[in-house]
């Protein structure tokens, strides 16, 4: 099933989440396999862009080395938000591309990122852009190595820079470089992230 979601240039990393996620799903099976059966009656070019969705979001969450309970908790609304997935299905999605992510994420991260913006709309890359800027953020701040990742996932998705610049403008109180030079200063932090898109 994963390998039709994910395409046959990712077959290895498919079966290795397939693998995983039947192991985690001891106990659950009955509810699992409906969630699989639901994916699978998706149009293919829909299950292959809800699949990139969720790894870009992922890789953004991962930056740090780490994904924590929140970070999850705002991917899966992110794919459900934009009509995606169903709140059951993006809980499965969302916990595959975490996998994915800790486990071939540097192999993988250009090639799902260049496939999204292959299936996706211009509207729907900001979009995507602005949710791993959200989910970066989601600490109350953007490290150093989540920008760095953030201006990666924008460079491969060939948005303009103009447009790059206006998503970061949102969030620019919430990087740590603008943090640490207000400390210095003795200026309060100021959080004011920005609202949500439709990819």
């Amino acid at each position: 099933m994963f390998r039709r979601i994910f395409g046959p240039s990712h077959e290895d990393a498919a079966d290795t989440t397939e693998r995983a996620l039947e192991r985690a799903a001891a106990g659950e099976t009955a509810t699992v396999r409906r969630i699989v059966a639901r994916l699978e009656a998706m149009p293919p070019e829909q299950a292959r862009l809800a699949a990139a969705s969720a790894y870009i979001l992922a890789r953004a969450a991962h930056a740090d080395a780490s994904i924590s309970e929140e970070e999850t908790r705002l991917m899966e609304r992110e794919l459900q938000e934009h009509g995606l997935v169903d709140e059951a299905a993006a809980v499965i999605v969302i916990e595959m591309a975490k996998l994915q992510a800790r486990t071939v994420g540097d192999t993988e991260d250009f090639v799902v990122t260049r496939e999204f913006r292959e299936l996706s709309t211009l509207e729907q890359r900001v979009d995507i852009l602005r949710a791993c800027f959200a989910i970066g953020a989601e600490n109350g701040s953007i490290s150093a190595e989540e920008a760095a990742v953030l201006n990666q996932i924008a460079r491969e998705l060939d948005i303009e820079p103009p447009v790059v610049n206006a998503v970061r403008a949102e969030y620019h109180e919430l990087l740590s470089s603008v943090q640490a030079v207000r400390r210095v200063a003795g200026q309060p932090d100021d959080a004011a992230p920005g609202g949500g898109g439709s990819f």
